[in-house]
This record gives C-alpha cells, sequence and structure tokens, in this order.
C-alpha cells in the first residue's frame, strides 16, 4: 500500500481509540489503518512523530484543565489550534527560547488575543519559561498567563493583543520594520541572506479579518509586497453567536487576492471527516516563504473545540469551559488518563523542550553571520549597536533648529522643519501621513518613499527601502503598523492625520499606551483654527479624552521652538507613545531669554522649560494675583490677556504647560514653583473641553474652553464668536481672584 506525504490526526469517528491512528491512501482517497505508526514522506524534512502527536493532544487538554480550573476563558480555538501553534513553533519558526528578544528571531502574533492559550501552551512547551504552574493561575492575578497575551509581562509574546484586528494589523508594521531594518544595515544581500531577514507569522480569526483596520493594514501589505509576512487564518464557521453565516458571508480569500496577496487553503474537512493534515499545512508554509514579493494568507478550515465530543463545533466551546463531564470524554477520546489534570508526560515535555538546543545552536549560527556582517560594514553596525542600545547619537541636541522671534508660524510646519533637520542625524527616523502630507507636513524632503519601485508616481519615488510613509486614507491602520514598528525594531516611526481623527486611532493609540511602547502620533489641526471646515474637522473633546489614556503623552506647544524641544523630549523618552498636537494657525514665535537675548522688547523664559511639561513664561515681580495656563495657540491669548490685566493693576503669571503628564512627573517642589499652593486664583485657556484642568483650578479656579462643537468660519471669527479672546480671560481671572477672597 503506498501512502500519501500526509501525517493524519485521528478521524472523527466512534471507533478511534487510543492505539489506532490513520493515513490517508493517495490511490483511492480512503482511510487505512496503519499499525500505530504515523507515516512521513521520506523526501521531505518535515517529520511528525507520535511523540509530536502526543504534544498536540497534550496541549489541547492543557487549555481545557487550564480553563476549567479558573472558570472563564476561551479553550476552543485553542483546542482545535493546538497543532497549528505546535507546526510553527516546533517545525517551522526560527526562535530561540533562551533569548526572546534575538533579533534573528521569526516572530509570532496571536491576533485574537482570547485564544491566549494557544501561545501559553506553546510558550511552556518551547522552555521559554512558563511552568505548569503557570497555566494552572490562568487569568489570575499577578500571572504569566494573564487572559490575553501582554506585551513585556510574559516572555515570548511579541504584542499585547486583544482587540480584535489589532495584532493582525500591527503584523504589517513588524514586516514594515523589518524591510526598513534590512535597508539600513544590509540592503546589499540577496534575499534571505541578510542577517536581518526574518518572517513574520500571525494566527488570525475570522473576527480579525472582519475588523475594519486589519482590511487597511492588509490593502497595504499588498501594495507594500511584504512576502515576508505569512498569516494563518482559522476558518472555523464559529463565533459567539454560533455560525458565522449570521453577519459573516463575504469570500475572504477571494477579498485578500485583491488586496494582492497569494492566497492558499488548507481544509481539514474536505474529506468529509477531520483529518489535521499538518503536512499539508507545513507544505504551504514552506511555499509561503518563496513567494517574496506577496503576503501569504493561508486559510485553514478547522473545527474549533476539536475534539471535544458534544462541544467541538459549536458557539458554547468558544468562550466557556467545557465541563467536567465533557474534559473527561475528551480525555478518553485521545487516550488520556481522565482522572489526571495539567499532565504532561515526561517523555512529550523532554521533546519539546529540546527546541531550546535547536534554538541555541541556530542563534549561535546566526551570530557567526552577524559577526561576520559586522566586520565587513564597521559603520553600520556602529549604527546598529547604537539603536539597540537605546543611545541617542551624538551631540543630537545641536541637529534641532532654533527660530528666530518676530516672525510667526504653525507649530505643524515648525514641526515639518524639525524633521528635516534632524533627519540625517536620527536615520532611524521614518514615517509619513495618512494621505496628509501636504497637511500635516511629515515628509522627509529628499527622501524617497517606502515603496516598491513599481509604486512610484509622478511626486514620489518609490524604493523599498525608503524613509517616507504613504498610508492612504488609513488612520487606524496606520497607527496599528506604527506599533508594530516600533515594537518589532529599535527604530522610531510616526504617523500623521488631523487630530479630529485621533478618533479612528483610539484603539492603537490605547494599545501603544498598555504597551509602553514608544510610538508617535502627529495630529495637526488641532482647534477650531481649522477654520472654515467647521465642526467635523474641529476637535473639541479629543484633548481631553487623549489625556485620559494612562501611560500616554499629549503634547502640545505654543510656538515654534516649543515645537523643537516637544521633538527632541519625545524622542529621548523611550517607554511611551506620544501625540504631538500642532496648529494650523500661524503662532508668533517668541523672544527667548536664553537665545534670544539680543532682541529688542520682552523675552519670555527659555522653550527648556517645554521638556518638563509646564513652566513661567511670563512672570510678575512678587506673588502673583492670578496664574493663567495655557496651551498652543491659546498661549497667545494668555499674553495678551496678561498684558490686559496689567493695565488694570492686577498681576498675572502666565504658564505653558504644553504636556500635563511631564509636568505631573516634575518633583512637588518644582510644580509648587510653577503653580503655588498660595495663589488659588487661576485660569486655563485652552481651545477644548475644560475637564483636563478641573484638578488644576480647584473651586475658585476657571476655564475659558468649549463645552460645545464649533461652526463653519474663519479662525478669527471662531474664537471671537466662542469666547476665546484675551477680554474672556480678563473676565475669568478677576472672577476667580473674588472667589479666591
Amino acid at each position: 500500500m503506498e501512502y500519501a506525504p500526509y501525517l493524519l490526526s485521528y478521524i472523527c469517528c466512534s471507533q478511534r481509540s487510543q492505539t489506532t491512528y490513520y493515513c490517508l491512501c493517495t490511490s483511492c482517497m480512503t482511510y487505512h489503518q496503519a499499525k500505530g505508526q504515523y507515516v512521513t514522506n521520506p523526501n521531505e524534512k518535515f517529520e511528525w512523530t507520535e511523540v509530536d502527536q502526543r504534544a498536540v493532544d497534550t496541549a489541547r487538554l492543557l487549555a481545557a484543565d487550564a480553563v476549567e480550573k479558573v472558570g472563564s476563558g476561551h479553550p476552543g480555538t485553542a483546542m482545535s489550534l493546538a497543532p497549528v501553534a505546535y507546526l510553527l513553533f516546533q517545525k517551522v519558526m526560527n526562535q530561540d527560547p533562551n533569548d526572546d528578544r534575538w533579533e534573528g528571531r521569526d516572530r509570532f502574533i496571536l491576533s485574537p488575543g482570547h485564544t491566549s492559550l494557544t501561545l501559553y501552551t506553546q510558550l511552556f512547551m518551547g522552555g521559554y519559561g512558563l511552568e505548569m504552574e503557570d497555566l494552572e493561575s490562568l487569568r489570575t492575578w499577578d500571572a504569566l498567563t494573564p487572559g490575553h497575551p501582554e506585551y513585556k509581562h510574559t516572555k515570548g509574546v511579541e504584542i499585547t493583543t486583544g482587540p480584535l484586528g489589532q495584532g493582525l494589523a500591527s503584523a504589517v508594521g513588524f514586516a514594515y520594520a523589518q524591510r526598513y531594518m534590512r535597508g539600513l544595515f544590509d540592503p546589499e544581500s540577496p534575499v534571505g541572506a541578510s542577517p536581518f531577514d526574518h518572517y513574520v507569522y500571525c494566527i488570525a480569526s475570522e473576527g480579525d479579518v472582519q475588523e475594519g483596520v486589519t482590511a487597511e493594514a492588509s490593502a497595504l501589505a499588498g501594495h507594500q509586497e511584504l512576502g515576508n509576512l505569512i498569516v494563518l487564518w482559522d476558518r472555523n464557521h464559529i463565533s459567539i453567536e454560533e455560525d458565522t453565516d449570521v453577519a459573516f458571508t463575504e469570500d475572504v480569500p477571494a477579498r485578500y487576492r485583491a488586496y494582492g496577496w497569494d492566497v492558499q487553503h488548507v481544509d481539514w474537512t474536505k474529506t468529509g471527516n477531520y483529518v489535521e493534515d499538518v503536512q499539508e499545512l507545513y507544505n504551504a508554509i514552506e511555499r509561503a516563504k518563496t513567494v517574496t514579493d506577496k503576503p501569504s494568507f493561508i486559510e485553514v478550515r478547522t473545527i474549533i473545540g476539536y475534539p471535544a465530543p458534544n462541544k467541538q463545533n459549536t458557539g458554547s466551546v468558544h468562550g466557556s469551559k467545557l465541563g467536567a463531564k465533557e474534559i473527561v470524554e475528551t480525555k478518553k477520546v485521545l487516550g488520556f488518563d481522565p482522572e489526571k489534570s495539567f499532565f504532561i508526560e515526561d517523555e512529550v515535555l523532554a521533546h519539546t523542550r529540546e527546541l531550546r538546543e535547536r534554538g541555541a545552536a541556530a542563534h549561535k549560527v546566526w551570530n557567526e553571520k552577524f559577526e561576520a556582517w559586522a566586520q565587513a560594514n564597521p559603520e553600520r553596525a556602529k549604527l546598529y549597536n547604537r539603536l539597540v542600545s537605546g543611545e541617542m547619537p551624538v551631540d543630537y541636541k545641536a541637529a534641532f533648529p532654533v527660530f528666530e522671534p518676530g516672525t510667526s508660524l504653525a507649530t505643524r510646519a515648525a514641526s515639518g522643519k524639525v524633521i528635516n533637520a534632524i533627519a540625517d542625524t536620527f536615520p532611524e527616523l521614518w514615517g509619513g501621513s495618512a494621505d496628509l502630507a501636504g497637511s500635516n507636513l511629515t515628509t522627509i524632503n529628499n527622501a524617497e518613499s517606502f515603496n516598491p519601485v513599481s509604486h512610484s508616481t509622478e511626486d514620489w519615488i518609490g524604493n523599498p527601502y525608503g524613509r517616507v510613509l504613504h498610508f492612504g486614507i488609513r488612520e487606524q491602520g496606520a497607527a496599528a503598523i506604527v506599533n508594530g514598528i516600533v515594537l518589532s525594531s529599535p527604530t522610531r516611526a510616526f504617523s500623521g492625520t488631523f487630530f479630529v481623527f485621533s478618533d479612528y486611532q483610539r484603539p492603537a493609540v490605547r494599545l501603544s499606551a498598555l504597551m509602553g511602547v514608544p510610538a508617535l502620533y502627529i495630529w495637526t489641526h488641532d482647534s477650531i483654527g481649522v477654520g472654515e471646515d467647521g465642526p467635523t474637522h474641529q476637535p473639541i473633546e479629543h484633548l481631553s479624552s487623549l489625556r485620559a489614556i494612562p501611560g500616554f503623552d499629549v503634547v502640545r506647544p505654543a510656538d515654534a521652538n516649543e515645537t523643537a524641544v516637544a521633538w527632541r523630549t519625545i524622542l529621548e523618552k523611550k517607554d511611551r507613545p506620544a501625540g504631538l498636537v500642532l496648529s494650523r494657525q500661524n503662532l508668533p514665535v517668541w523672544a527667548r531669554e536664553d537665545i534670544h537675548s539680543d532682541t529688542e522688547g520682552e523675552k519670555f523664559a527659555s522653550a527648556e522649560g517645554t521638556a518638563r511639561g509646564g513652566y513661567v513664561m511670563a512672570d510678575t515681580e512678587g506673588t502673583p494675583d492670578v496664574i493663567l495656563i495655557a496651551t498652543g495657540s491659546e498661549v497667545e491669548i494668555a499674553l495678551e490677556a496678561r498684558h490686559k490685566l496689567s493695565e488694570k493693576g492686577i498681576a498675572a503669571r502666565v504658564v505653558s504647560m504644553p504636556s500635563r503628564e511631564w509636568f505631573n512627573e516634575q518633583s512637588n517642589e518644582y510644580r509648587e514653583s510653577v503653580l503655588p499652593s498660595s495663589v488659588a486664583a487661576r485660569v486655563s485657556v485652552e481651545a477644548g473641553l475644560g475637564m483636563s484642568w478641573y484638578d488644576l483650578l480647584g473651586s475658585a479656579g476657571r476655564a475659558v474652553s468649549i463645552e460645545h462643537f464649533g461652526a463653519s468660519a474663519d479662525a478669527k471669527t471662531l474664537y471671537r464668536e466662542f469666547g476665546i479672546t484675551p477680554e474672556a480671560v480678563v473676565t475669568a481671572a478677576e472672577e476667580s481672584i473674588a472667589a479666591a477672597k
């Protein structure tokens, strides 16, 4: 009898037993007993032993046991995806469990984070540091196995996933980063020959591809021809609402072909019986690796919850425990002792943890390749070492421009000048806008676009290793991609759009803060100063809502020199993301005491105070009667109000506070020096909701703000009609002084 080069799992039939295994006959496509032996193709490097299958089945049961113990979780896909994940971790991916940050590793993203046990069981078996007690502690306080995988919390987790779609979208950013790193350090090597070459593997779910963010990012992946990205799409036709046909009927593979992906199908139900043909899946992955000009999308038809005899292929197995009776029956089906929980045979664990030795060996080979590259490329190696160590360039501060007073410049324009002034000093800096480069001013002049050459246009020259990113009108995709770039490389990437459209980016922004990765979002047209475009384009609640995100820095500079210091400070901070919020309209460039000492007229405090989040920009002699706190374009209004108050004999201090977050980090002594508690009369001035300022205002303070949507008119008219004026500030100051008495 000739057997196919497939290794087949148990057939879904009642006759299944511990000692009976099956393979597929090539001549007649029927099943035959193989006398307890797994049949493999001797002509293939792929091998799948009985121990491998036992490991897969163990992973299924560990997932079921873990959910059963804690009483909540998602066992179904962890059970059915066990062979997929095991194949990747044990047979496909280049990795080293001894060093999960190894630059030469393949990256793995589990986009449906709810099936975290799919990953945790492989990290346990592969020797990444998880032990059985960690699986037993699933979803409990301080466990290394939270309900969804968390970056920096569990060794081997590349990205925090949970909100569906974000993982797959960020995986595109992972692939972007690999190509850019290669361009920085080793562009001449043939494909696959560089120490900076690796694959990005992503398991995605039906829920992932229903989310809009994946459509945005996947379209860009096809456009970019990201041949190093391989997505395995779990098609099981089940969601919480049972059969996905209730709301999800489009032809997803056709959609991905239209995006420009290479698409393959692996259907484990095609024979009418459920056969986990891991050889077929392995072959599909290997073929995908040969496709260098397209990302790969492999549809894998599975049965959720397999092989639970009663709950497989049901919505109930998706997000709830199997129940004691079903677990017992499942263990019997797989030939395991139903009385044992959280059990793995010594032979199986020893086998799977051989991955540590294989990983160390692969790492050693890579080190040799890397050292050869470093010797041949000493300057590039020097740059690489600087980036991975997190060091700033030598004398980097000198690269940041100084803007002369007496002129006016929109902070978006100042930001554009900063980007181009520092571009040579910071080769790790790259980015662009969601089709708004001309408005956001995020283009590195004279740099080529990060695009295949075939996608060059009259205005933009494509280079696979270019620095200018074009996201099209895909704001959320842009943010998720930038997250992926920064997560998987030591480069600093930014995306730009109008501030009002930060709404579209919020899930990705929140995740960047949760992970503590230094993604940078450039948001322009920051207020009613947008003017004639009207309320759909005028941000009102956005400053306050973004400040509400823990670990996220919102920075709204008042002039060009504050903008330069803001940029420098953001690049100096490497443990959190930031949003740089910039004006459409021109703002005065203020004369500063430290850099404009020869300038005639009033000079204000150094813009270096920006790095501390808030500083006394203009002060009084002695204790002020009132403190005016302003950001961005409204600092000008506060300064004018200060002058008007002075004419009334009222001494007003003006505090520029571009970042509440940075200010809150300062010592109590510093904050007291800026906002002395003895001065209760305070006024905040910001063209947005006042809620960000109530904690600083106290009961006597007043907010000059906008508590409603905007309108279509020129900016000056809007500021006047909505009461964001020096006169309004004066009135508010007088009221606050009276209230403080």
